[in-house]
């Protein structure tokens, strides 16, 4: 089996490898082991597909991915680009060839980690450079705007007040109205598009998920 191969050859450089029966139980598996690298098929059994499965990792974290599937067509390659996969190889492949984009792509995560990037979906931030991209292409923001982007993604997951969100972007000292932030957050929902994962919590505030 391709699996089965491609375990053996993972094993060789050192990879321990988990290999999961249908989307359902790669989920599991993601959510309950942390693993560093995912290869998905398109075709998985069960109700989770691997383009299913690649929308929810990608959602939830910027675990590398790489499709290894049969589906080789230029509509299932830009799909599976367009969900945020890293790499899409084509059935039939070379081990070997699997290996070595595999380890191009964990060598590209280090250099983006020590960097922290951070990808959400389409959007890209380089948080040490303060740069904002969508799909590729630079984003001008105001510094106000960069600053309380940065701040809602180094909070990732946690919902803050507009009062915190205006303590860590405009400082403690700065006098002035809470709801200046709902405009800043509108702004920002406008030029970064409507897959930046920003999200209102109703008498709450802000978060990035």
């Amino acid at each position: 089996m391709v699996s089965e191969l491609l375990t053996m050859y993972f094993n060789k450089q050192g990879w321990r490898t988990h290999l999961c029966a249908d989307g359902q139980e790669a989920l599991k598996a993601f959510r309950s082991r942390t693993p560093d690298f995912v290869v998905l098929d398109v075709a998985l059994d069960g109700a989770v597909d691997g383009f299913d499965l690649c929308r929810t990792l990608r959602s939830e974290s910027n675990l590398p991915v790489l499709f290894l599937t049969g589906f080789g067509d230029e509509g299932n390659r830009l799909r599976g680009l367009e969900l945020g996969a890293d790499d899409y190889v084509v059935k039939p492949f070379s081990p070997k060839e699997v290996v070595a984009r595999i380890k191009a792509i964990l060598r590209r995560g280090s250099t983006a980690a020590a960097r922290r990037v951070i990808d959400l979906g389409h959007v890209r931030i380089d948080l040490d450079h303060a740069e904002v991209e969508v799909d590729g292409q630079q984003v001008d923001l105001t510094a106000r705007e960069t600053r309380l982007l940065i701040a809602l993604v180094e909070h990732r997951g946690r919902v803050l007040s507009r009062k915190q969100l205006l303590d860590l972007a405009w400082g403690s000292d700065w006098v002035g109205d809470n709801r200046t932030v709902d405009v800043h957050v509108s702004q920002l929902r406008t030029k970064l598009g409507p897959d930046l994962p920003l999200v209102t919590k109703r008498r709450m505030g802000y978060k990035i998920e």
